[in-house]
């Protein structure tokens, strides 16, 4: 991902709560003997027993995350392979109306992280069933409402076979968080203050994040 200078996060931390509040990823891998690479949206959480500090470029943090085995993308995939994970946060369009000036042309400010890394296949039944699990309960926590999911394990077995489970460990990542920086200060208020006062949640959540930089 090419990233200008400018729009490069200003912590670690922007990326890391980019991928938790936005945990659906695409994740594309190449694809021998294919037209296009493989790309697949799933789930990814970091893995809860390996969620330590995290570095400047995530590098070493491993990240949990399944797929339907009947998909080609499970089928293609093996032990060792290098993969893309991209994780796409609020973004909104930026009218050239909101810079009170002329000329000026319109652009689309948003922000995403891609995680580069490696592919380890779990086959395990029971790994299979721990990746399910801590996925329900990040997202449980995160954006549920704490649902109980041990009455429903049995089911979670029966369809177990379904799933492709896989541990990504990231070898380096980029974020991109293009929030008009470019803009002077009082132009870059102005978009903050218009996405503000959007009935859009994707504007106020671009906002919210525009306010987070200054």
């Amino acid at each position: 991902m090419f990233v200008p200078a400018f729009y490069r996060q200003p912590e670690t931390s922007w990326m890391v709560d980019l991928i938790r509040n936005n945990p659906l990823a695409l994740m594309v891998a190449n694809s021998a003997g294919q037209d296009a690479p493989f790309a697949t949206h799933l789930p990814v959480i970091p893995d809860p027993d390996a969620d330590g500090p995290w570095a400047p470029d995530l590098s070493g943090t491993i990240l949990l995350g399944h797929m339907n085995r009947a998909n080609p993308h499970w089928r293609a995939m093996e032990t060792g392979d290098s993969a893309l994970l991209a994780f796409t946060g609020p973004h909104a369009y930026v009218s050239p109306t909101v810079y009170e000036r002329s000329p000026a042309a319109p652009t689309w400010n948003f922000t995403s992280v891609h995680v580069r890394g490696s592919i380890v296949k779990i086959e395990d039944t029971e790994e299979t069933l721990h990746v399910v699990k801590s996925t329900v309960r990040a997202f449980e926590k995160d954006f549920g409402a704490d649902w109980d999911m041990e009455e429903s394990l049995g089911y979670f077995r029966q369809i177990l076979p379904g799933v492709g489970a896989f541990r990504l460990t990231v070898s380096g990542a980029d974020g991109m968080f293009k929030l008009s920086q470019e803009q002077e200060p009082e132009v870059r208020d102005r978009v903050r203050r218009d996405f503000g006062r959007r009935d859009c949640g994707r504007h106020r959540e671009t906002a919210a994040l525009m306010d987070r930089l200054a």
